[in-house]
């Protein structure tokens, strides 16, 4: 009887270590994982591989090879590397649903992988099934919400995508909603910024480079947010010093909220060597910030990118970019010169790239417009507003400048608070180019909107949201217009 017992206690334990094996996340896994954040590939890779010898069973590491793809493709945005790894995507999805059904983690690395690539996908304009890939994500997080509610790092990709299914444009709601595509951006934001003070008090602390990473995209890219830099800031802080990721955060989101001098400082301060991943993006920023200050050596970051980068975006961009710098410094033959490229080169997924092109193929820009331009999107609106002092569309030969100038003091004036001067200049913007296809009259009109709505004048703002959607092909319609239309969701139209 003693006998028997002793066996079949032998069996439950044995069989408890069996299952506690196919998802173990053990101080290999973290610290591959903590290496994957630091964007030190080549060292994740090694840990991994030991991991795999010393453990054969564990499902874990065929996680973290999904999140070193993930990784990769974010960096390069190469289409032939996408096109190259993405078969990967259902084979481990294949290998994770024969583990064992008991552990937390059984549902939840499916849904790692089918989010990694929604995301993937999406970047790479396979929205339709990006959509899918993001829903049945969703459906089996909740599913082990269900199963394992105390389960933290669930919330940290649920929330995620509470995000993303909550900011589908108005454009396109309805028909997502046909699908079961539904979210909300408030709950999702709520969700991950309380897991940022709960996680460090658990034994899933590693995971929080990971909900700042989501953090720093929601804010810059989801439902961009000026307000939040230095709250994203902050938890950026958290990371490892020698990150390359939080270099790129820290350096991306302040680019994006024209914290121009502080993202020249995070990226030239950014950690080297061999250890970590190639990221070209990092010199396309740190280019592009440069630029806008000014700097002499802007050019010499700019053409590194373009030597390094392989992928689909921002070619044609830096290739214009690289023009400016040249023109700007009143050497025609380089702007002429980078300005054939632009035509050549590149492809056109992103807006900037489209944007480019058009630049390239029309007038040359006044110089005076295009420093207050740059100045601008530094965030350095006292110098930007110096550099247009004095001038009014009469000064102007072309239509597009006569228009630009007046849309570009109403951006200057609404940064800088001043809601009556940017919305004369706005409205002037709006008279002399809402029949025209340049962006600047149906911009004007939308950034007038929001003036009113920020001062509860919901009729007002309305009217000027209307304006905004009734003006059609120009620059960037699709994106004017959902934002019109958010605003007038907001305001109960």
């Amino acid at each position: 009887m003693i006998k028997k017992a002793l066996f079949s206690l032998l069996f439950i334990l044995a069989n408890t270590l069996v299952t506690k094996a196919n998802f173990d996340f053990n101080s290999n896994c973290i610290n591959a994982y903590n290496a994957i954040f630091d964007l030190r590939i080549k060292d994740a890779e090694v840990l991994l591989q030991r991991e795999k010898s010393q453990n054969p069973q564990n499902a874990i590491p065929i996680l973290l090879d999904n999140y070193i793809d993930f990784f990769t493709l974010l960096s390069s945005e190469s289409k032939s590397d996408y096109e190259r790894i993405k078969s990967r995507r259902d084979a481990r999805l294949s290998f994770l649903s024969k583990q064992d059904k008991n552990s937390p983690y059984y549902l939840f690395a499916q849904a790692e992988v089918y989010l990694q690539w929604g995301l993937l996908k999406s970047r790479f304009q396979d929205y339709l099934s990006s959509g899918f890939d993001v829903k049945k994500a969703n459906s089996l997080l909740n599913e082990n919400e269900k199963k394992y509610p105390s389960f933290l790092p669930n919330k940290k990709s649920a929330g995620l995508i509470d995000v993303v299914l909550g900011s589908i444009p108005t454009n396109i709601k309805g028909i997502a909603s046909t699908f079961g595509f539904s979210g909300n951006v408030n709950n999702g934001i709520k969700t991950l910024e309380a897991l940022m003070v709960a996680l460090p008090k658990t034994s899933y602390q590693f995971y929080s480079d990971e909900v700042v990473f989501f953090l720093c995209y929601i804010e810059t890219d989801l439902i961009p947010n000026k307000t939040s830099y230095n709250k994203i800031i902050s938890y950026t802080n958290t990371m490892n010093s020698q990150s390359l990721l939080k270099t790129y955060l820290q350096g991306y989101v302040a680019s994006r909220t024209a914290h121009n001098d502080s993202a020249i400082g995070y990226l030239l301060r950014r950690p080297k060597g061999a250890a970590y991943m190639d990221f070209p993006k990092l010199n396309y920023l740190l280019g592009t910030a440069k630029l806008n200050r000014m700097d002499s050596d802007a050019n010499v970051y700019l053409i590194n990118y373009l030597k390094e980068y392989k992928g689909i975006n921002y070619v044609k961009d830096g290739y214009l970019k690289l023009a400016y710098y040249y023109y700007l410094r009143g050497d025609m033959g380089h702007y002429n010169a980078f300005l054939k490229m632009v035509k050549s080169q590149g492809d056109l997924y992103d807006e900037k790239d489209k944007q480019a092109l058009k630049e390239a193929n029309d007038a040359i820009p006044d110089i005076n417009l295009l420093k207050a331009r740059l100045q601008f999107d530094g965030g350095y609106y006292t110098q930007a507003l110096q550099t247009l002092a004095g001038k009014d569309a009469g000064d102007f030969k072309l239509q597009r400048d006569k228009i630009e100038v007046d849309y570009r003091l109403g951006r200057i004036y609404d940064e800088l608070s001043k809601d009556n001067e940017a919305i004369s200049h706005y409205q002037k913007a709006i008279n002399s180019g809402k029949q025209t296809s340049y962006y600047y009259a149906a911009n004007a009109a939308l950034s007038i909107g929001n003036i009113y709505e920020n001062k509860r004048d919901k009729v007002k703002a309305a009217s000027y949201y209307k304006q905004a959607i009734a003006m059609k092909h120009h620059e960037y319609e699709n994106s004017i217009e959902t934002k019109a239309k958010d605003g007038l969701k907001r305001l109960g139209y």
